[in-house]
């Protein structure tokens, strides 16, 4: 894979390398203004909104047979899922992976949805929702983005958690579309508190709800339904976030307690949440082997 160009409008004619200094002697490209019509596939990274916005205005002078894979919300759902002629498949590998491989536009899902819907997809899949799911789940500052606001700032997250968008988060929607496409008779409410941690990156998720599985059954059922996706893992030890970030892993822990099956879901928001299953998609449309680019260790233990 060659990147060509980078396109900014903020930073155009500025090196890479002078925004991002992480790059240094890694490129010499610069950020550009202009669309290079020449490419095989096109990463969309804009806020929430404005890809639709963008697709409209410059749809034109790309080339059809370009492939894009877009990380807002704005393809996700059935309904906003076609854009003039490009029709947006949702990029969950592990829902979703022949009609990724025959794709042309991938709509990328959202990191709690990602960590939420795969400790939750060999349920759905099995028929074995019958209830309500309660989740609650903390994420990284990472998860706000990178303009700076009072929840995000260090000294405001450092020693502290609290929680957001309880029972509203925009990433239900997502999840609610993935349970009905697998499970289509049910609808359960779905009661997620999501919270913001002291922490930079990942996302730590503790699903539950009752089930008549026992733990046996519910362990098998989860490794059978990902014995072939490769960055699914079911883990015989407490799951916690160190070892995930920085790769493109999830980590799922099953535990059975009373008549709850609880789903412990580890992911690294930026990576299996964005970036990384951004990459997989890419893989998975281009026939390139699934984990290229991907085969990462944890940055810590």
């Amino acid at each position: 894979v060659e990147i060509t160009f980078v396109h900014s409008k903020s930073q155009a004619g500025k090196p890479v390398v002078s925004v991002h200094h992480d790059c240094l002697d890694l490129t010499d490209l610069k950020f550009s203004n202009k669309l290079n019509k020449n490419i095989d596939i096109l990463f969309l990274c804009l806020g929430h909104g404005e890809s639709k916005k963008w697709l409209l205005a410059n749809n034109h002078k790309l080339s059809a047979k370009t492939k894009i894979i877009d990380l807002s919300q704005d393809f996700r759902h059935i309904k906003s899922a076609t854009s003039q002629k490009r029709k947006f498949i949702y990029g969950l590998p592990e829902l979703s992976k022949k009609q990724i491989q025959k794709a042309d536009n991938i709509a990328n899902p959202g990191c709690f949805a990602t960590c939420i819907q795969l400790g939750l997809l060999p349920l759905a899949a099995n028929k074995k929702i019958l209830t309500d799911i309660h989740i609650s789940a903390t994420t990284g500052s990472t998860g706000a983005g990178q303009s700076l606001s009072e929840t995000s700032h260090f000294s405001w997250r450092q020693n502290n958690i609290s929680p957001y968008k309880v029972f509203e988060h925009q990433h239900l929607k997502e999840i609610g579309q993935t349970i009905n496409q697998l499970q289509p008779n049910i609808n359960p409410d779905l009661y997620f508190v999501p919270y913001r941690g002291a922490f930079t990156r990942g996302i730590l998720a503790t699903i539950y709800l009752e089930s008549n599985l026992s733990e046996k059954q519910a362990i098998e059922m989860y490794k059978d339904y990902y014995k072939n996706h490769l960055f699914v893992h079911i883990a015989p030890f407490n799951v916690d976030l160190k070892q995930v970030v920085n790769t493109n892993n999830c980590f799922l822990q099953i535990m059975k307690k009373g008549e709850q099956l609880v789903i412990i879901s580890a992911i690294d928001n930026l990576l299996k949440g964005a970036a990384g299953q951004a990459v997989q998609n890419m893989n998975l449309m281009f026939g390139i082997d699934e984990a290229t680019g991907l085969k990462l260790k944890p940055s810590a233990f």
